[in-house]
């Protein structure tokens, strides 16, 4: 599917497909055969329709009970998910209704991980399947029980797996959300919009509401995982108060200041640091590009004559090594007046909260910062 912002291919979540993989298979369960069950339609949370192509399915009697299994290889569309072109699989079974039961059950299985830290939208101990995602599974599932007319006196389980989410889990952040053994099956809209700030900012939201809830006072934002290694080499702050926030400052400072931390962080390389000190609320290139020759009066107003007006930077590396050939032992001094330039911006936002800026070097070492 294409997006309707640019020519990006949109996809589907990990928590659509498997939505598609339940309806299908709970109806070849209740069909008692796989014949005819190639691709589904299941309902979206803002109403729509979507149609998904079944890759695997069977039918079998296991433990003298019969399984249904069928599986959906998750389209990312063009957004870079680690998720992309995982398989989703869904297996059913019928189970006795318990009082409380709405006529289906909801497990996770292989690849899909179980939360064990508190703070997020899943209580721990269960699988790591958000609260949308369950509703979408729910609904695919009834869909399949009304087409089938099917008697309601048991529930239909259905467990979510994974064949990879285990492997596919280490390249996420889900171990320090607490999340272990598998991925997470997310998704808000069933939707994934190519590049889309959604996935960040939900991943920010989350990491603080974890950091809280395990009791953390502290946040430290990255912009990267280098400058958060960095930080964590210096400070011996627990692992949940890092969170990666990408290039999305102004809304992590926002969001830290919601979270009512009592001191945050920021940690990041030059040209981030220059563009936060700089009052550019979003760092990355595409949505905060850094005038250069902006950048030079910036730097002039903090040591006049420090860098040639006239002279054309073609990037904010070439500037920095320009104020070290320059200034030599004494770069430190404007480094850390940009480091404070950066804190003054951070707490106009977090408005109380106080931040401390951290300047991470190339070479990977803070070399200054803004107290």
């Amino acid at each position: 599917m294409e997006s309707k912002n640019s020519k990006l291919r949109s996809g589907y979540t990990t928590g659509a497909c498997a939505a598609a993989a339940a309806k299908a298979a709970a109806t070849i369960l209740l069909k008692e055969q796989v014949i005819g069950v190639v691709d589904v339609d299941i309902p979206f949370p803002d109403g729509s329709r979507h149609a998904f192509k079944i890759q695997n399915t069977e039918y079998r009697i296991q433990n003298g009970s019969p399984i249904a299994v069928a599986s959906v290889i998750k389209d990312a569309g063009d957004d870079p998910d680690v998720t992309n072109g995982a398989e989703i699989v869904a297996y059913a079974k019928t189970v006795d209704r318990g009082e409380n039961d709405d006529g289906v059950v909801i497990k996770g299985g292989n690849g899909v991980g179980v939360v064990t830290k508190p703070g997020l939208s899943i209580p721990v101990g269960e699988p790591a399947i958000n609260p949308v995602p369950r509703k979408m599974i729910k609904a695919a599932v009834a869909e399949a029980v009304k087409a089938c007319e099917r008697p309601d006196s048991r529930n239909i389980e259905i467990t979510i797996a994974v064949p990879k989410g285990a492997d596919l889990s280490t390249k996420t952040l889900n171990a320090r959300l607490g999340i272990v053994g598998g991925i997470s099956i997310l998704g808000t809209s069933g939707i994934v919009k190519p590049l889309s700030a959604e996935a960040w900012t939900a991943s920010i939201t989350a990491a603080m509401d974890v950091a809280r809830a395990t009791g953390c006072e502290e946040a430290v934002l990255s912009t990267g995982r280098v400058s958060e290694k960095v930080h964590m080499k210096r400070y011996s702050l627990p692992v949940e108060a890092y969170v990666m926030m990408g290039d999305y400052v102004e809304f992590s400072l926002v969001d830290a200041k919601k979270h009512n931390f009592n001191k945050i962080h920021l940690s990041a390389h030059w040209a981030k640091i220059l563009k936060i000190a700089m009052r550019i609320p979003h760092t990355h290139v595409r949505h905060g590009a850094i005038d250069l020759h902006q950048a030079t009066l910036f730097l002039n107003n903090l040591i006049p004559g420090l860098l040639d007006q006239a002279y054309d930077f073609n990037t904010a590396r070439q500037m920095y090594d320009e104020i070290n050939s320059k200034l030599g032992a004494r770069s430190n001094e404007l480094l850390s007046m940009v480091c404070v330039k950066a804190k003054e911006y951070a707490e106009d936002i977090t408005e109380g909260i106080p931040v401390i800026a951290h300047l991470v070097s190339y070479e990977g070492e803070i070399i200054a910062d803004s107290e």
